[in-house]
């Protein structure tokens, strides 16, 4: 199979990651649960893979490094700690329902949109200053789209709104471990992150950055304080109740030590020239609309395209019966598709990673190719 679909998981990983989740699953207790050697195993991986996320994401400490099931859980702590019932939040047109039925689950909260234009920064900056007014009590914005591989200009908007003293939370689930995030440089309260994508972990792995306390969304045990009947004030324990997913924090482990020593600036290198090498392939079929960014900064790892009289859904099928996949439709983002215009249609999405290959991108655009001939 050719894998293109990392954009939702990364398929392939580190050898390391599967030797990690399956040594911790039987040699790993909870942490914080025991003072035998196999819960201070595992407290000692959690607090390596914390400490790890802290240095990777420039964290003020390791404590400040929260787990979570996935960036899901982490965006629904972050946004129900800074939104209340009658609030009103700005939002970029390029954001997954992981932001916007949180939202939509609050009462009474209306939700600005800065719609700017597809792969124009420039643009994207100008809706948010005009929209960010005094009547804003917190910004969202992902760092980047999932259905386009746009690169919104977050750190930019996280300036806007430290000068208008606005919360800012950002979604870094297409960023992390491609393109820099700065915790320190960004300014945000709160970032979320997936451990499955980027960051090459185990599904149900995530993390969430904080820089400023947080409500908690489950009560319960945790290792610490055991008196009291409310959860403990402080960070990480605070909100981390019950039992840490020990074997999915220690693959998630060496997934981050994969992207330290890989780097970044070279897995994102790698992954736009896919990406456009992809889009130029396909811009030479007739029937082809390709989403491709005019400059190569403005675009990630993730290229979306549509053919012309066949159904995304279908496209994505038929690539899947020849042994390759991608997905398509909505992605889970209709509102991204609102702003592009594509919400009628979807779009089929590729998305690469680190373990991807031109011979991928050679592959999916023969085979588009075949079904624009057929």
């Amino acid at each position: 199979m050719i894998y293109l679909d990392a954009a939702a998981t990364t398929l392939q990983k580190p050898q390391s990651v599967a030797r990690a989740s399956a040594w911790a699953i039987s040699h790993m207790a909870s942490p914080g649960r025991g003072g035998h050697r196999p819960a201070m195993l595992a407290a000692d991986t959690v607090f390596a893979c914390r400490e790890e996320a802290a240095g990777l994401f420039h964290a003020p400490e390791p404590d400040h490094v929260v787990f979570t099931m996935n960036a899901t859980h982490a965006l629904n702590i972050a946004i129900k700690t800074l939104v209340r019932p009658g609030d009103t939040v700005l939002i970029s047109g390029y954001e997954h329902n992981a932001v916007t039925r949180p939202l939509a689950a609050i009462p009474d909260v209306r939700v600005k949109v800065a719609d700017g234009a597809l792969f124009d920064p420039r643009d994207m900056l100008r809706r948010f200053e005009e929209e960010l007014d005094s009547d804003v009590s917190c910004v969202i914005c992902g760092h980047v789209s999932n259905v386009f591989g746009y690169v919104l200009p977050v750190q930019e908007i996280g300036e806007l709104c430290a000068r208008r003293r606005t919360p800012f939370i950002l979604d870094a689930s297409q960023s992390a471990g491609t393109l820099p995030v700065h915790m320190d440089r960004l300014g945000a309260d709160f970032i979320a992150m997936p451990g499955h994508k980027g960051l090459y972990g185990p599904q149900g792995t995530g993390i969430l950055l904080c820089a400023r306390e947080a409500r908690t969304l489950l009560e319960g045990g945790t290792g610490s304080l055991s008196l009291l009947q409310q959860m403990p004030g402080f960070l990480p324990d605070r909100l981390e109740a019950g039992t840490h997913n020990v074997t999915g924090i220690a693959g998630l482990l060496e997934g981050l030590r994969f992207v330290r020593r890989r780097g970044e600036g070279a897995i994102l290198a790698h992954e736009r020239q896919l990406t456009a090498y992809c889009a130029h392939l396909l811009e030479g079929t007739g029937g082809v609309t390709v989403y491709a960014a005019p400059r190569l900064f403005c675009q990630a790892g993730v290229l979306s395209f549509r053919l012309e009289g066949m159904d995304c859904e279908e496209v994505g099928a038929r690539l899947g019966e020849q042994g390759i996949a991608v997905r398509a439709g909505l992605h889970c983002a209709p509102t991204a598709h609102r702003t592009a215009g594509t919400l009628d249609t979807g779009t089929v999405r590729a998305s690469f990673s680190a373990f991807n290959t031109a011979a991928d991108a050679e592959a999916l655009a023969a085979a588009v190719r075949r079904l624009a001939r057929s």
